[in-house]
């Protein structure tokens, strides 16, 4: 082709384009553990404007990666091109190999890229290797965005544990349910809708064994075409009760499911739960809870960067107490339960999150008959 090789930077240009690279990006969330989920597009510079000639994204497993899936579909056609990708391209030999070699042989000119890797294998090299190369090297185009795309990915690496979300619903005052910890249909269906889309895009769902119990839940994403997106269902169950009749253990061989223990559960109940399909993990005890701290290093040690807590009220307040929230959906209703009906975290009041200097409001918006306030972590 004959296009120019690179224009120089047009920061709308870029903007433009990497929106594209974290939009293709957020299809692979929950998707691609224990890698980022990435996005990049190709883009030649005609003389009548851009050209997009390549679009990839981390597929399912973590690879291919997703500059050599835009470099593959852009064929000839990425000489001379610029490269828009969400996140560092990387340098090392694992699986597969470099994609920073793999952007040179291509003969692109130009990348632009969200953010510098914080993976020590990466770190900058992959952006050292292209600029030795003489390819121009741009980072930092949309870094907040790119940055919550990639939250799972950067709290693993810099902290080893995952990306916390707490997914929260109450009614109009501040519950989670009925009188004698009987469940309630809080919300209405638009705003369970989007509960299962955020389950769609978390590695792991949580909840404790108390809400196991009660709810006796399934848990997987029951949105149409999309039940092969349910997370590996987590179930936080310090001595193992969870009964094997259970849907969660019922269905252990087809949707993952993990249970998680203390070294002193009986041995007997371990071995009858993985006779049903469900895998153990055990963890330290603090008093008489499992640990949320070693909880959450045993997830990432198996590849886990996104989590959403999903109950129940014990749960929710232990991970708020303990400093490892960083994110909230909240879900309101209109209608209210009463004064005899559970609060939304045991023993803390909703005002943990909705003004906790750790969390700041992202913004209000209509679901259906509710609303969906947005939390985040204010910076470390």
């Amino acid at each position: 082709m004959s296009a120019p090789a690179s224009r120089a930077s047009d920061p709308s240009v870029d903007a433009r384009f990497m929106a594209l690279a974290l939009a293709l990006g957020r299809r692979g969330l929950g998707q691609t553990r224990p890698n980022p989920s990435v996005g990049a597009v190709v883009v030649r510079h005609a003389a009548d404007g851009p050209i997009v000639v390549g679009r990839g994204w981390t597929q399912a497993g973590g690879r291919p990666h997703a500059e050599t899936e835009a470099l593959g579909r852009a064929g000839a056609a990425a000489a001379g091109a610029t490269l828009y990708v969400t996140l560092e391209p990387c340098s090392h030999h694992g699986k597969t190999p470099p994609c920073a070699d793999a952007i040179i042989a291509a003969g692109i000119a130009r990348v632009v890229s969200a953010l510098e890797d914080p993976n020590p294998e990466v770190a900058g090299q992959g952006h050292a290797r292209l600029r030795a190369a003489g390819i121009a090297v741009d980072i930092g185009v949309s870094a907040a965005e790119a940055c919550r795309v990639h939250a799972g990915h950067i709290r693993r690496v810099r902290d080893g544990r995952p990306h916390v979300l707490l997914k929260l619903a109450v009614s109009a005052d501040e519950k989670a349910g009925l009188a004698g910890r009987r469940p309630a249909d809080i919300t209405g269906r638009a705003a369970r809708q989007r509960a299962h889309m955020l389950r769609a895009t978390s590695d792991v769902i949580l909840i404790g064994i108390g809400t196991a119990l009660a709810d006796n839940p399934l848990l997987t994403c029951r949105l149409p075409g999309m039940a092969g997106r349910s997370p590996v269902r987590v179930v936080l169950d310090r001595g193992l009760r969870i009964p094997l009749a259970s849907r969660l253990v019922a269905t252990a061989r087809t949707t993952p499911v993990w249970i998680v223990g203390s070294a002193a559960a009986p041995r007997d109940r371990e071995d009858a739960l993985r006779a049903e399909g469900a895998e153990i993990l055990r963890v330290d005890e603090a008093g008489d809870r499992l640990e949320l701290a070693g909880v959450l290093r045993a997830l990432a040690g198996r590849g886990i960067t996104r989590l959403m807590v999903e109950g129940g009220p014990i749960v929710a307040a232990a991970f708020v107490a303990a400093d490892l929230v960083d994110e909230v959906a909240l879900f309101r209703r209109t209608q209210t339960i009463g004064a005899d009906g559970i609060d939304a975290l045991e023993g803390l009041p909703l005002a943990a999150v909705t003004r906790s200097p750790r969390l700041r409001s992202c913004g209000i918006e209509t679901v259906g008959d509710d609303t969906l306030e947005m939390f985040e972590r204010t910076m470390d």
